[in-house]
């Protein structure tokens, strides 16, 4: 008689640490999608592999990501550490030459991370930079917002960017592709989605259709609720855009990237908006109620004290309400780095310090004056709070006794201070 010994066998577990933007947010869930023969986990120090889905945009980010590996290798000496995302196409070679790194994969090789963490041996797997991927991502983990990656690359040329050389140039996910993962993700009980992408308005631009089309057939999915846009430029908001901000699906905000309001910076940056239509565009906007963001970079070369003043004065007549502001960085193969004259880093924070406080400011005076009839999706809770985003991209945290994870709730009575909006039901 053979007696057969019964084997256990414990699955690898793989760790995932994303940098950056919410598109690595996406591609982090594409390759999340992908483990069919390992376990996905939260705990870093007790992880099999390490996939770091890197950023690439600043040298800051560059130190980033590096500091991270040096520090997980201390921590966790037997992770296999994994590099992917942007920064696998400006470091990756080096940091695998110099064994920082047991593996290295472009974006082209997301969709086969299964597949790549077999391999026995140390490999550099960069592939291309035209891919498009296919899959369809049905969950986010620990999400109820979901985000929707519908293009990938960037056809702009902006003096201070790196990331055309890292994303490839632009082009559009399929649109029958983009439904079905919207259709499945509703099914799922998801009901807000934020389109993403490298340069998101530059949808359909290669399949002859646009992204006001393409959120007109996302409106007649079942279960869509609400659809906010990521970071569009000027130029790519035409008439047909402007239509929708009537409907009920849109998120009542909108973010815009000027990155300054200096005309001669705007053309040291190699932007392709002006002020003067910038202003127009958004007093439309903003006549329609909706809150609006915009991306500034501070102390970019050239930026003399008298771009700065007519910089700040032209921001006081901007209707905006949110910002994502950048004191700039240099980074390695850009026209930027070579600019003149350089601004110096106290200056570069003192004029990011003003810029955040004008902006404050309009907030919470736009926040005072829309503090009712806010519809707000919650994220998970602890010991009875909870945070989410009203249709304005406002953070309300709400205290309750009920269990109101990824639950909408209609607030009329909000307290409104200079820190945030605030409830309880």
């Amino acid at each position: 008689m053979v007696y057969l010994k019964k084997v256990t066998y414990n699955m690898q577990k793989v760790y995932f640490k994303t940098f950056g933007c919410r598109t690595n947010q996406f591609d982090t869930q594409v390759m999340i999608s992908k483990l069919k023969d390992y376990e996905l986990t939260d705990d870093e120090l007790n992880s099999d592999y390490i996939v770091v889905n890197s950023c690439t945009v600043t040298n800051g980010a560059d130190s980033s990501v590096r500091n991270y590996i040096s520090s997980i290798k201390r921590k966790n000496p037997d992770a296999k550490v994994i590099l992917a995302g942007c920064g696998s196409h400006s470091k990756g070679e080096s940091l695998f030459a110099d064994k920082k790194v047991f593996g290295v994969i472009g974006h082209s090789e997301k969709e086969n991370i299964n597949t790549v963490l077999k391999n026995e041996k140390p490999f550099y797997q960069i592939g291309d930079l035209e891919h498009i991927d296919t899959t369809i991502v049905e969950e986010f983990v620990g999400k109820s917002r979901a985000f929707i990656k519908i293009q990938e690359g960037c056809d702009f040329a902006c003096s201070y960017c790196i990331i055309p050389q890292v994303r490839g140039a632009a082009r559009s996910h399929k649109e029958e592709t983009i439904l079905e993962q919207i259709s499945k993700l509703a099914s799922n009980g998801f009901g807000e989605f934020i389109l993403t992408g490298t340069n998101v308005g530059s949808y359909g631009q290669d399949h002859n259709t646009s992204m006001a089309k393409l959120l007109k057939k996302m409106s007649n999915i079942r279960g869509v609720r609400r659809i906010r846009i990521g970071s569009l430029e000027p130029i790519q908001i035409d008439d047909e855009m402007l239509e929708l901000l009537g409907e009920p699906w849109m998120a009542k905000q909108m973010h815009i990237a000027l990155q300054h309001t200096s005309d001669k910076m705007l053309k040291l940056m190699n932007r392709r908006n002006d002020y003067k239509s910038d202003k127009i565009l958004f007093d439309k906007i903003a006549s329609k109620g909706y809150a609006l963001g915009t991306d500034f970079i501070v102390g970019h070369p050239g930026e003399t004290e008298q771009e700065w003043l007519e910089a700040i004065s032209r921001i006081k007549e901007l209707p905006l309400t949110h910002v994502h502001a950048f004191s700039y960085s240099k980074r390695d193969n850009t026209a930027s780095i070579s600019m003149k004259p350089e601004i110096r880093g106290n200056i570069a924070k003192e004029r990011h310090k003003e810029l955040t406080a004008i902006i404050k400011a309009k907030n919470y005076a736009f926040r005072r004056e829309h503090n009712t009839n806010l519809e707000v999706l919650l994220e998970n809770g602890k010991e009875g709070i909870y945070h989410g985003f009203d249709q304005y991209f406002n953070k309300i945290e709400v205290q309750s006794n009920e269990d109101l994870s990824a639950n909408w709730v209609l607030l009329n009575h909000v307290e409104v201070n200079h820190e945030k909006n605030s409830a309880t039901l």
